[in-house]
């Protein structure tokens, strides 16, 4: 493995593992390593999968000292979640800009929280399957949603800006262009 793969992968395990750390309901790193995950590495694969072990690694360990084991039940959406948002990383894979991770950040954040609250929604175990109940859960949710969003803000500038940082302080962490497809 290339200290460019190892350094990535180590970021995401060290946002993974922040979500252990104590901090308040939603700021989590779970949209902004999946959106990082998703627009450096190289292999897809790695880029879907990273993420998505991070986050069930995390999860096991949350739902078995902290939350109870229903807490697994509920995340196949959220995974679901996770999965479009490392897909919207990709799309940013070859022009990260402070436009393109900016923009990608806050739709990853409105779609995990249309996409949750919905399936919150019609589970129908918390809200009445009306318009009404769907209106009330969506209202519920408004300040988790934006301790989401300052979570996903805050560690896509974590990540993508320590990165680049990196990726400056040290060139052999910087992406190698293949010339030989340009020059054919």
């Amino acid at each position: 493995m290339n200290n460019r793969r190892i350094v990535l992968t180590g970021l995401v395990i060290v946002a993974a593992l922040s979500r252990l750390a104590p901090h308040p309901p939603n700021v989590t790193p779970i949209a902004a390593m999946a959106l990082f995950g998703g627009a450096y590495p190289t292999n897809r694969k790695f880029a879907y999968l990273l993420p998505l072990v991070a986050m069930l690694l995390s999860d096991l360990v949350l739902g078995y000292t902290t939350y109870g084991v229903t807490l697994l039940r509920s995340q196949p959406v959220v995974y679901a979640c996770i999965l479009a948002t490392a897909a919207l990383g990709t799309l940013i894979r070859d022009k990260r800009s402070l436009l393109q991770v900016g923009g990608f950040t806050l739709a990853s954040s409105g779609m995990f929280y249309v996409v949750t609250n919905f399936a919150v929604w019609a589970s129908g175990s918390l809200y009445p399957m009306t318009w009404t109940g769907l209106i009330a859960c969506y209202a519920a949710a408004i300040p988790f949603f934006r301790n989401s969003l300052l979570g996903d803000v805050g560690f896509a500038v974590a990540l993508f800006g320590g990165f680049a940082l990196l990726e400056t302080a040290f060139g052999s962490l910087r992406e190698k262009r293949d010339l030989s497809v340009a020059t054919s």
